[in-house]
């Protein structure tokens, strides 16, 4: 068995051995990779929807203040949120004497943070052009059945939003999950981190990165296939029947 893998190898364009014998340098990455992009995105979501609720109902001041944190956080890289967040934060004497230093000093929280700012200002968006796009019927349907203003958004604005959310709220859980390798670039080993430390312990050139290449395209896979399943459970009735 052994000499028919090593037969195998030879024909091979790269090791997978050292790929297979580096199997928990992966698993590591890859837990890191999940948690900074599932509970960021759960808060992000969190954090959006009430941010989306002002944008849309275009609340004064405060709806001039959350279209000026959505700007920014889309208008600029996250890499670049992530360094300014980072090797920028130390330089103030406030920050350093703060309670937050002792997140804010480590790698792995300013990556969640940033993270998590970032994918709330996308999806303030994505929510509030879904609330502003439910139909005008439903709401009016609601308050004909004398539903408060509060149970009106709750009960039928909320879920409406949230079904027409969902397409391009795949695309945001998918981008994320993409953005997230930034945080291999200050030390935290994601995904990436691991396939570049592993080209970087054997001097590979191509390996680490094709099996982190890999694992990527897997889990886009099944963030695809979840989202499918969803959409197909939450819209069937908004897809017109064809004859």
């Amino acid at each position: 068995m052994n000499g028919a893998w090593s037969r195998l190898q030879e024909f091979m364009p790269i090791d997978v051995g050292v790929i297979i014998d580096n199997w928990p340098l992966f698993a590591r990455g890859l837990i890191n990779t999940l948690l900074l992009v599932s509970i960021p995105l759960l808060l992000a979501g969190a954090l959006a929807i009430p941010l989306a609720v002002i944008r849309a109902r275009r609340m004064r001041v405060l709806n001039r203040l959350v279209f000026s944190y959505t700007y920014v956080f889309r208008g600029t890289p996250l890499l670049v949120q992530l360094y300014l967040l980072y090797f920028g934060a130390a330089q103030f004497d406030f920050v350093r004497h703060s309670f937050l230093w002792p997140l804010l000093r480590e790698a792995w929280w300013c990556a969640f943070l940033s993270i998590t700012l970032c994918s709330a200002a996308y999806l303030t968006e994505i929510f509030r052009g879904a609330i502003e796009n439910v139909p005008t019927g439903q709401v009016e349907a609601a308050k004909a059945l004398g539903l408060s203003g509060f149970q009106q958004f709750w009960l039928v604005v909320l879920p409406s939003a949230w079904r027409r959310a969902l397409p391009p709220l795949s695309n945001e859980v998918i981008f994320t999950l993409h953005g997230s390798v930034v945080a291999s670039t200050i030390t935290i080993i994601d995904v990436l981190g691991a396939g570049r430390m592993l080209n970087n312990k054997y001097y590979l050139a191509s390996e680490g990165l094709l099996a982190a290449a890999v694992i990527y395209l897997a889990l886009t896979f099944l963030i695809t296939a979840a989202f499918r399943r969803i959409e197909r459970k939450y819209l069937s009735h908004l897809k017109v029947s064809r004859s």
